[in-house]
């Protein structure tokens, strides 16, 4: 956020000339509305993140069982994981408030809404690990527990977004819709929050300050989500073979003895009709076996509601307006298409990481790395069933863009560039999970590391638009404003990739591709959608093979060490 500021200003002083106070105030008030925003938009799916990987690490390696014998009461349990793994989220908002008044000090932006733009978002960021304690608590794999987190999360913020374009039109117990989305949604209220303000404001009653109302109902919610954790933990996370066993328990039923020849015959038995296995047995179990859980089926049922909220934001847009985190640099009707995208992208990347991490937490690789399956085809495997159980996240933004198209809002070039845009990127989100699942050793920073890079990677890219499109219209200042900004990305990039394998490609990759992401922003927002479709699908369509092939040739001895380090 800092190298952001000083970027910000090396833009605008190279600009113009700052003449006056009021110059300052309009920087200080435009720097606030860019990274409050940003602030509230890393640590809503971190928090969700953090907590529901914990969780989950628990149950993957069976302790949750060890801490539910302990003497912990059942809100020890849930509110110690919770706090424990907020505590990161809350030590970044705190160290990043001297920051935000420094703005204060400029002018356009007040201390109040300073505070109250943090405090929305420490009780959206308590809300929302609140929402991945509770499905990690709940279900069973790592990555039903993130998945539908996030797709919770997303239908949040993406439901008031359509609500709230109604505006006045439609009103509930006197408030228009737009007043009820600031007060539900942190997103809205962090704008409200950071709105500028002239002289007192006219509303009065309890609906006078949204804004706090917005605080109010997140720590509420967060309360509900806890309590419902903390009742039904227990109930959640029995045995199995306590639950068998209870089930085939009766009044008249048989004897202890058989009861338990019934149970062990229960869970051990395959059961139903021979199936020939594929000559790859990963492939086929990740396609033909319910490897990830059969609440897989509500994942994709949530993620057809956020399929229907954005195609619902596309039909209610009705010109080409600028909407909320790109600041004018996609229409109303392509940016919900754009975040469905986005969404879509973490949820293959955290399906493929997942399928590595659970095997590893479940000692299954073990199993595996003494078979005669080379790394060829487990990796294969891997990724072509990260690619069959998300179809329907790949299909489906494909097929808004053709409605587009349709619509006459894309031409037949640009439709073509997104295609292949979209299959570079959707198999660079799948490498990249599956480079962070064999790369680390703990599962929850394989996790961390995988989808962190991806959401760093887009809200880096939204952030720098908004500050070039809100700072000048100029290109010419802002390489150099930048370029501090690139390096940090250059070496995060080294840090989260390269820090085992130390090769040479992965080096290029994470050297070149910050910078080459810029070209990409600069040209996009010039309107060379050619040379942004051609620079993406060498950048990242290179970074793919750079990190895949690492995984074919070396897959078992990065698993044997993980293993290792992970005892």
């Amino acid at each position: 956020m800092f190298a952001l500021s000083v970027a910000s200003w090396q833009i605008l002083v190279g600009s113009q000339r700052v003449v006056n106070l009021g110059d300052l105030a309009w920087f200080g008030a435009a720097m606030f509305q860019i990274l409050a925003p940003l602030q509230l938009a890393v640590a809503m799916p971190f928090a969700t993140l953090l907590v529901a990987s914990s969780v989950a690490l628990e149950k993957d390696r069976k302790t949750i069982e060890l801490l539910l014998m302990s003497r912990l009461s059942n809100s020890e349990l849930v509110l110690g994981k919770l706090f424990a793994s907020l505590l990161i989220v809350v030590v970044v908002l705190v160290s990043t408030l001297p920051l935000l008044l420094i703005f204060s000090l400029l002018g356009g932006v007040s201390m109040e809404q300073i505070i109250q733009g943090q405090a929305v978002t420490l009780a959206a960021a308590f809300a929302a690990g609140s929402l991945g304690s509770l499905f990690a608590l709940w279900r069973e794999k790592t990555f039903q527990a993130l998945a539908m987190s996030a797709l919770v999360l997303v239908l949040w913020v993406a439901g008031w977004e359509v609500l709230a374009s109604r505006g006045a039109e439609i009103q509930y117990f006197g408030q228009t819709a737009s007043h009820w989305a600031v007060i539900l949604s942190p997103w809205r209220a962090v704008q409200e929050a950071t709105r500028p303000r002239f002289g007192a404001a006219d509303e009065a009653g309890i609906f006078a300050n949204p804004v706090l109302l917005n605080i109010f109902a997140s720590l509420v919610m967060a309360t509900l989500l806890n309590g419902l954790a903390i009742a039904r933990v227990r109930a959640w996370n029995l045995l199995r073979e306590v639950r068998i066993g209870r089930s085939n328990t009766e009044d008249d039923g048989p004897l202890p003895g058989q009861t338990v020849q019934l149970q062990s015959a229960s869970i051990h038995s395959a059961g139903g009709r021979l199936r020939a296995v594929w000559d790859n047995p990963i492939l086929w179990r990740e396609i033909c076996t319910w490897a990830f859980g059969k609440k897989v089926l509500i994942i994709r049922a949530a993620y057809l509601m956020v399929f229907a909220v954005s195609v619902a934001a596309t039909l209610a847009a009705r010109s080409e307006t600028s909407v909320g985190g790109t600041n004018g640099a996609l229409s109303a009707e392509v940016a919900p298409v754009a975040a469905m995208m986005v969404v879509s992208l973490i949820l293959v990347n955290a399906l493929t990481v997942t399928s590595i991490t659970n095997e590893r937490d479940s000692r299954a690789l073990d199993l595996l790395l003494v078979t005669d399956l080379s790394p060829r085809e487990i990796v294969t495997g891997k990724l072509g069933g990260a690619f069959y159980n998300t179809k329907e996240m790949i299909l489906l933004p494909a097929a808004a863009c053709v409605y587009l198209w349709f619509t006459d809002r894309l031409s037949t070039e640009n439709l073509v560039f997104i295609f292949l845009g979209w299959t570079v990127m959707s198999m660079f989100a799948a490498v990249l999970g599956l480079h962070a699942g064999i790369t680390y050793a703990n599962s929850r920073t394989a996790i961390a590391t995988s989808i962190g890079t991806l959401l760093f990677l887009f809200l880096g890219i939204a952030t720098c638009m908004r500050i070039m499109l809100a700072f000048t219209s100029t290109f010419e200042y802002q390489f150099g404003a930048f370029i501090g900004f690139i390096a940090g990305g250059s070496i995060g990039m080294y840090v989260a990739l390269n820090w085992r394998y130390r090769s040479m490609a992965i080096n290029i990759v994470a050297f070149f591709t910050p910078l080459l992401t810029f070209v990409v922003i600069t040209n996009y927002l010039l309107g060379h959608y050619g040379a942004v479709f051609i620079v993406t699908a060498l950048t990242y369509g290179f970074a793919t093979a750079a990190m895949l092939v690492p995984a074919i040739t070396v897959f078992d001895v990065a698993i044997g060490n993980s293993a290792a380090q992970d005892d």
